[in-house]
């Protein structure tokens, strides 16, 4: 029962990781920082670096991350727990008979044959949560279930790179609430708010260090430095 458990809640976590992701992923991140902050929030290392910036300065981010804390030390007490009585030698029973088969094994060998076991079926599903085809399916079922029932609101911007200080390089797509909307860049008026509009993706082509009379359209992508959370609150309205 204990194995049975142990590779149950193995299981579990390998899905719980691939969900935030996914989550992280809708609200803007880069898929590879999104993977990432999902394996470092469940298992409550590695987030020390400049892109857990990303993550504490958005209020959507910082709810999924506390998801995955709490999922993260739940997951791993059970773990060791049922790894541990795993292990545990049987005081009760001097042998042990494997079903379906003649074969007695002293009760003192029981924890290395689970140990073993364990070992087995470990690399096995790492194997599977890793195989490209796999997981690909797998992420895509996990993205539609969670757009289906609304459980993260996707935005329309991808955060790219970040800085000390909450600085970084974000590229939105100027959706039909943005304040800058039908807006020539002087009128946005961004350098009040530290915004640099770096480039403007239009429609397949680029127009980089646009002119301060470059007029903003729907669906413009604008690569936009400066402080996210500025860029967040000035060009895009974000739902927490």
């Amino acid at each position: 029962m204990n194995l049975l458990l142990f590779i149950v809640t193995l299981m579990i976590s390998f899905i719980a990781v691939r969900i935030g992701a996914i989550a992280f992923e809708l609200t803007g991140l880069e898929w590879s920082f999104a993977k990432f902050q999902s394996i470092s929030c469940f298992t409550g290392t590695g987030f020390t670096t400049k892109e857990s910036e990303l993550v504490v300065g958005n209020p959507q981010r910082r709810r999924i991350a506390s998801v995955l804390m709490v999922l993260g030390n739940v997951g791993l007490v059970t773990l060791i727990a049922t790894f541990a009585n795993t292990l545990r030698p049987n005081m009760i029973v001097s042998t042990f008979t494997i079903p379906f088969l003649p074969i007695s094994i002293p009760s003192r060998i029981l924890p290395w044959a689970n140990l073993l076991i364990l070992v087995i079926l470990a690399y096995v599903i790492y194997r599977l949560f890793t195989r490209t085809k796999f997981t690909k399916r797998l992420t895509d079922k996990l993205r539609s279930i969670i757009l289906k029932k609304e459980i993260v609101k996707p935005v329309s911007f991808e955060e790219l790179i970040v800085a000390t200080g909450g600085y970084g390089i974000s590229q939105i797509e100027v959706c039909k609430e943005s304040p800058i909307l039908n807006k020539m860049i002087r009128e946005a008026n961004l350098r009040s708010h530290d915004i640099t509009i770096l480039a403007v993706e239009r429609k397949g082509a680029v127009i980089p260090n646009p002119s301060a009379d470059t007029n903003i359209l729907l669906n413009d992508k604008l690569v936009c430095f400066g402080k996210l959370e500025h860029i967040r609150k000035e060009i895009c309205v974000i739902h927490d």
